[in-house]
């Protein structure tokens, strides 16, 4: 499926200035999917990331991605949501993959994890939509990430919109806005495997 079409059909049905709750796991990805979104709805972008194991690393995305809102500009309001702070989840879902590579069955349940709780924040606060920045990346899975959201989407009330951000040079995009912004940029996803198999490459 293109995912890329498949959300632009979306947004074509969809009333402007929608509330869309849009997880986001740092804020190099976070500004080109902004810049995407944010003329269509009504944003509030919600940090939950408990694969990030090094809190001062958690505690900078944080602080990027708030100064990233505060300059950016939008038709519509642009809020954030910082979600718990919940690493045993992570290390619970994480045992005996702790070998898997990246985009493998570790990733797969890591975006299950933050993709649910965003699902289930967008049903208790009463948003229409709910989204992901995971697929601008080309190291992540977006048909994992695309059938997580799909599947939600029918145990949530609430609706997934399906994205691959990564398509019409947004990866490309996210890197150009970074410099423009001066974002922090890191090198790896967040846990402690990635930044482990980052520093052995």
């Amino acid at each position: 499926m293109n995912y890329d079409y498949e959300m632009e059909q979306q947004i074509k049905n969809i009333q402007e200035g929608s509330k869309l709750l849009l997880h986001a796991c740092c804020a190099p990805c976070s500004s080109s999917v902004l810049e995407r979104l944010a003329n269509y709805f009504e944003i509030t972008i919600f940090y939950y990331n408990p694969n990030i194991t090094d809190k001062e690393e958690y505690d900078k995305r944080i602080a990027e991605i708030k100064r990233l809102i505060s300059i950016v500009n939008s038709k519509y309001k642009i809020s954030f949501l910082e979600g718990n702070y919940e690493p045993d989840k992570f290390w619970e879902i994480a045992k005996g993959l702790e070998k898997e590579p990246e985009r493998g069955k570790r990733c797969y349940k890591c975006y299950h994890l933050r993709l649910e709780e965003t699902a289930k924040i967008a049903e208790e606060k009463s948003f229409p939509y709910f989204c992901t920045t995971l697929t601008l990346s080309p190291h992540k899975n977006s048909n994992w990430i695309n059938e997580i959201g799909e599947n939600l989407d029918k145990t949530y009330q609430t609706t997934y919109l399906y994205s691959d951000f990564k398509k019409k040079n947004g990866y490309k995009r996210s890197i150009e806005l970074s410099k423009e912004y001066q974002l922090y940029r890191q090198d790896y996803c967040g846990c402690i495997y990635s930044k482990r198999d980052k520093r052995e490459e």
